[in-house]
């Protein structure tokens, strides 16, 4: 609604009803007319006049529903800034508010100059003026159609006899305009109301079919359980159902929940017998594992206790408390044997290690007898072989040594047995001459066949020269072959 003033805008609070409004100066010694009263009594009297009667007071509009009256939107109102445009007070202090229908006498003015008095009624018309604004919001909010109206109506009543300067015919005009509009307002809310209920029912609808599929399959205890007091959070906050809809959504989503509380309950039932199964179990695997606790079969021992282990974890769980104490339990007893392997596997290593270092000190004590070069001739090589079978006797009465040490004191070991066997071979290869003479053999064909291939060539016999290369290369290899035999031997 515009205003007709052609005043300013502003924003003023509300004031509460026209009846409400500020005092005049301070120099006046009369209280201010009131909306609705005698025109020619509101006001200050005039000097002989009769004593004015009772002010009819505007009926107030229903008050805004929630906290403090809120809107969505702050309320504007305008300012009376030239009540002259609307009124006047005449020599007599008689006060005139313009309307389309002419003057009106709404008051007398006697507590001041003439601008006091005229801004003294168009404070009061602001006040109106808010009043009308708040309902123009509460329909604007869809707050209450009808009773909207009817404030707008009571409001309207009241113009013809308030007494304020402004525009009363716009004033007039939005208040009609607010009535003209609340049936259609209260039509737009009734059918809000309507899609609202639609969505919500819907909404519990869904939720009913949510609580039904977890009943129905879910697995997952704990997350369909929170999700369960999830929907009853949920459920609580929509209204606006019909009742007897409702109702029949309620025993729905209850059944839903009896059902997953009934499926829980018998899974958590079988849950208890399959861990005083498991407690049994364990207890036997405690009495095994105890009794096993003092072997001294080391390797055979710890398999059995791998196996124990094995069985362990394929018995399930135990009641919490009981499976913590059962664990300790097995876990005592493995504890004991280990332990014990453990220091005999200290008092064999420190064995082992007085080995290693008597196998270090042997092998020192044959570097000088079986040297780097070893001479191929018969008693140089026959005494080689002499200290190196003394060597391994020696070595194998010894015994053994910590893991570690095994590839370094063995391959010390293998370098000097390789010698002793590489000096062997060269004497024997030195003492065949069969196998050096084949190796000779193949060699000497070899050369033929590149020579055929070489007169080919220089003939223009290309294939001829082709063919004696490619048999030239098969004795080529034949003879490595030899070769190779005979280094191996």
């Amino acid at each position: 609604m515009t205003d007709n003033s052609g005043s300013d805008k502003a924003v003023r609070p509300n004031s509460g009803a026209a009846q409400r409004s500020g005092t005049p100066s301070a120099r006046s010694s009369d209280a201010a007319p009131k909306p609705g009263a005698n025109p020619r009594t509101a006001g200050v009297p005039k000097p002989g006049a009769p004593k004015p009667g009772p002010a009819k007071k505007p009926a107030k509009p229903a008050p805004l529903p929630g906290p403090a009256q809120e809107h969505p939107h702050p309320v504007v109102v305008p300012t009376v800034t030239d009540p002259g445009k609307w009124g006047r007070i005449d020599e007599n202090g008689t006060v005139w508010v313009r309307t389309a229908e002419g003057e009106r006498e709404i008051g007398s003015w006697q507590a001041g100059d003439v601008a006091e008095g005229l801004a003294h009624f168009g404070h009061r018309f602001d006040d109106l003026a808010t009043e009308v604004a708040l309902l123009e919001a509460r329909l604007a909010a869809g707050t209450d159609a009808r009773k909207t109206k009817a404030a707008a109506v009571a409001l309207a009543e009241t113009l013809p006899t308030a007494a304020v300067i402004g525009d009363i015919d716009g004033l007039a005009q939005r208040l009609q305009a607010i009535a003209d509009h609340s049936d259609e307002a209260a039509q737009h809310a009734k059918e809000e109301k309507e899609r609202t209920r639609h969505e919500h029912t819907e909404r519990k609808e869904a939720l009913c079919a949510e609580a039904e599929q977890i009943a129905a399959d879910s697995t997952q205890w704990k997350a369909a359980g929170d999700r369960l007091r999830e929907i009853l959070d949920e459920w609580k906050t929509i209204r606006g159902v019909d009742r007897k809809v409702d109702d029949a959504l309620w025993r729905r989503f209850s059944k839903a929940r009896e059902a997953f509380n009934r499926r829980r309950g018998a899974h958590f039932a079988e849950l208890d017998r399959e861990r005083a199964a498991a407690k049994a179990r364990k207890e036997d695997l405690c009495v095994r594992a105890e009794e096993l606790s003092d072997s001294t079969d080391w390797v055979g021992t710890a398999a059995v206790f791998r196996d124990l282990l094995t069985e362990w974890k394929a018995a399930g769980r135990a009641p919490r408390e009981a499976d913590e104490q059962l664990w300790r339990r097995f876990k005592g007893a493995q504890d004991i044997f280990f332990a014990a392997r453990n220091a005999a596997a200290s008092e064999r290593d420190a064995e082992f290690g007085q080995n290693a270092a008597a196998k270090e000190e042997l092998l020192r004590a044959f570097e000088d007898r079986i040297p780097e070069r070893i001479d191929t001739d018969s008693a140089a090589l026959e005494s080689a072989r002499a200290a190196l079978r003394e060597l391994q006797e020696r070595w194998d009465a010894i015994g053994k040594v910590p893991r570690e040490r095994m590839h370094e004191l063995e391959g010390k070991l293998r370098a000097m047995e390789k010698r002793v066997r590489e000096a062997v071979d060269a004497q024997w290869r030195r003492t065949d001459p069969e196998a050096v003479a084949r190796a000779a053999q193949f060699r000497e064909r070899v050369a033929q066949f590149e020579e055929q291939a070489a007169k080919a060539r220089a003939g223009g016999r290309t294939r001829d020269a082709e063919k004696a290369l490619e048999q030239a290369e098969q004795w080529r290899e034949w003879a490595a072959a030899a070769e190779g035999a005979v280094s191996r031997r």
